[in-house]
């Protein structure tokens, strides 16, 4: 299986879109709006400042990614617009590269920042980066599921997070199993199915289900890239769920790779009964809320807790309850704030430049309230110390998570 990874990231240089499934076709950019339920700055002492210096945060836009882009928000809001550069990457990325090298120049020409924080590291980041580390070699950067070659990212990124892509390989199908599956449907597309994490999990999914006793169905959906677009392929998962379920039955679990597709197969798999373990970019608020008629009112912890509730009561009410599962924080929240956090440590000289897990880990669980554990990239030998990949426990929704 190593042998199998470590061709594939030999020889497939990822040009594709992100993990889950960024669009290259999406409505323009949208402006920052102001975040209902959004935590107040935090309040600093008459002259003093939480560190010297900015941080600059690069997200994608509303339109590709909420999370990513609230998360940067939270940050100004905690810390101020003085001290937080919130970033947005161009909507259509994949052939703007010319624009994201512009953005990352400009950025490193501010010489008071100090820190960079890149979520998504979409295709293209490591030319904009370089472009910055010509001038500039006194700033932390972080990269936040990186899409091209990990030892590639290794040589310019301080610190690289990514969730554990080929540990949910296994973690996915027996999630699946203990939420009363027998059947398992993994639902892709070619495009997708280049990228090398993405495909190695597919196999290792494979694997799993083959070790476990579980029906394996490899499923191929529309690309919303493709002349369908992001509707199409919606509508094939409206379509195609039930017809997968009259064949399998109800005990069959639904995995689609693509964000685009988790509103409708979170609406289609609850519709009929069938079984939802995460999804792809696990979160309760990925795909949750838009499927299930859930107002979400924000992202603290007290409007996370909130969302959770509601998705169980809807849940309940469909007669799914304890059949969905998610990971109990938005990872990708997490990966920016947790980021922030840990440079502003590093500013203040309470880390050096060699990473320190043990804070950064501490980092996380402050955000996630509950324990998070990361390991080293690996590849045939070559571990990369500062490129951690991130696994947590499932949060299934359940009766205890009914807030009356």
């Amino acid at each position: 299986m190593k042998r199998f990874i470590s061709l594939l990231l030999a020889l497939v240089m990822v040009l594709s879109l992100a993990a889950c499934g960024q669009q290259t076709q999406t409505p323009p950019a949208q402006e920052p709006a102001e975040e209902p339920g959004g935590e107040e700055p935090a309040e600093q002492p008459a002259g003093e400042e939480p560190f010297e210096g900015i941080i600059a945060i690069v997200t994608n836009t509303l339109s590709q990614n909420e999370e990513e882009y609230r998360s940067a928000e939270q940050m100004v809001q905690k810390y101020g617009e003085d001290k937080i550069m919130h970033v947005l990457w161009p909507d259509n990325f994949m052939t703007e590269q010319e624009q994201m090298i512009s953005t990352i120049a400009k950025i490193g020409a501010n010489p008071d920042v100090k820190g960079l924080i890149i979520n998504q590291a979409v295709p293209g980041t490591n030319a904009a980066v370089d472009k910055l580390l010509e001038t500039r070699d006194d700033i932390f950067i972080v990269y936040c599921t990186p899409q091209e070659n990990p030892p590639d990212v290794a040589e310019r990124a301080n610190l690289i997070l990514n969730p554990d892509e080929l540990k949910m390989g296994d973690a996915i199908p027996v999630q699946a199993q203990k939420l009363g599956a027998k059947t398992l449907v993994h639902y892709s597309f070619p495009r997708h199915m280049s990228i090398v994490m993405l495909a190695a999990r597919r196999q290792l999914m494979m694997d799993k289900c083959e070790e476990i006793g579980l029906e394996f169905y490899d499923a191929t959906a529309p690309d919303p890239t493709s002349d369908v677009g992001v509707p199409g392929a919606q509508q094939f998962i409206l379509e195609d769920v039930p017809k997968l379920v009259d064949r399998f039955g109800k005990d069959t679990a639904f995995f689609s790779t693509n964000c685009a597709m988790q509103t409708p197969l979170i609406k289609a798999t609850s519709d009929v009964g069938a079984i939802y373990p995460q999804p792809c970019c696990p979160s309760p608020y990925h795909g949750f809320p838009s499927a299930l008629g859930i107002e979400s009112t924000g992202y603290s912890v007290e409007a996370m807790e909130k969302v959770i509730s509601e998705t169980a009561k809807a849940l309940k009410a469909k007669g799914v309850l304890g059949r969905f599962s998610t990971w109990p924080v938005p990872v990708a929240m997490m990966n920016t704030i947790a980021s922030t956090e840990y440079i502003i440590e590093w500013l203040n000289g309470n880390v050096g430049d060699e990473l320190d897990v043990k804070v950064l880990e501490e980092k996380m669980a402050d955000y996630a309230k509950l324990s998070v554990t990361t390991s080293p990239y690996t590849e045939e030998g070559l571990e990369i110390p500062h490129f951690r990949l991130i696994m947590m426990d499932f949060l299934t929704y359940g009766e205890e998570h009914i807030i009356n």
